[in-house]
């Protein structure tokens, strides 16, 4: 994916044009991180965002025993930290290359200059972040309301886009775990139990599903 690509795909940029296109490459500057370096730091001044191109970035807090808890991890296409726009401090959140990545930084005195002179940049800007806010209102809605084979199926599903029988899975299953708000042991279980109802196959990462139909009703499925 190259820089003009990975910001057309981005939520955050819907319906830009060729011109925004344009004006949002000429601010952005590539930054390459290796596996394990941290793009940032949670408490760092918030001096703006990043659109992965290359790579997959975590984004975490820890406690204060160091416990680690994964927020999200962003593909291509994503953005990273995107409230550092209108915000004003620190980032409240970690943030880590899981592999060899290549980001986007747009700078945010940068971003806001570019917005008062598009207003139209602007308008889709803030309906982008509207579908970000939805997606992490749905993302809490599963933590909280969700057991995790249902929270497992919806990820699967969303992994697949509702077509594809084989996805691999981007993160290891402890990540995943993470990500689930469970255990590796608990993940490793419900995978199993999945396999044995004939939903889905096991090959290391790599997931083959067997029933839509069973996983989207397993999804559906609320906590007694």
């Amino acid at each position: 994916m190259n820089d003009r690509d990975a910001i057309k795909s981005c939520p955050l940029f819907s319906g830009v044009t060729d011109r925004d296109l344009d004006d949002l490459t000429r601010i952005a500057r590539r930054q390459v991180f290796v596996k394990g370096q941290m793009v940032f730091s949670e408490g760092d001044e918030a001096t703006g965002f990043y659109v992965p191109v290359e790579g997959k970035i975590k984004l975490f807090k820890l406690s204060p025993e160091g416990k680690e808890r994964i927020l999200r991890i962003a593909h291509p296409g994503r953005t990273v930290a995107e409230a550092a726009i209108f915000d004003i401090g620190l980032f409240p959140a970690c943030a880590q290359a899981l592999e060899p990545s290549v980001l986007l930084f747009f700078p945010k005195q940068a971003i806001l200059d570019l917005l008062h002179h598009n207003a139209q940049l602007a308008i889709n800007m803030i309906g982008g972040i509207s579908r970000i806010l939805r997606e992490m209102m749905d993302h809490v809605e599963s933590l909280t309301f969700r057991d995790v084979p249902s929270r497992l199926a919806r990820y699967l599903l969303d992994l697949s886009d509702m077509q594809k029988r084989q996805v691999h899975l981007p993160v290891s299953k402890t990540q995943l775990a993470a990500n689930l708000n469970t255990v590796g042991e608990t993940l490793s279980r419900t995978l199993r139990k999945m396999s044995d109802d004939n939903l889905l196959r096991v090959r290391g990462r790599t997931i083959e599903i067997i029933d839509f139909q069973g996983l989207v009703d397993l999804s559906e499925r609320y906590k007694e």
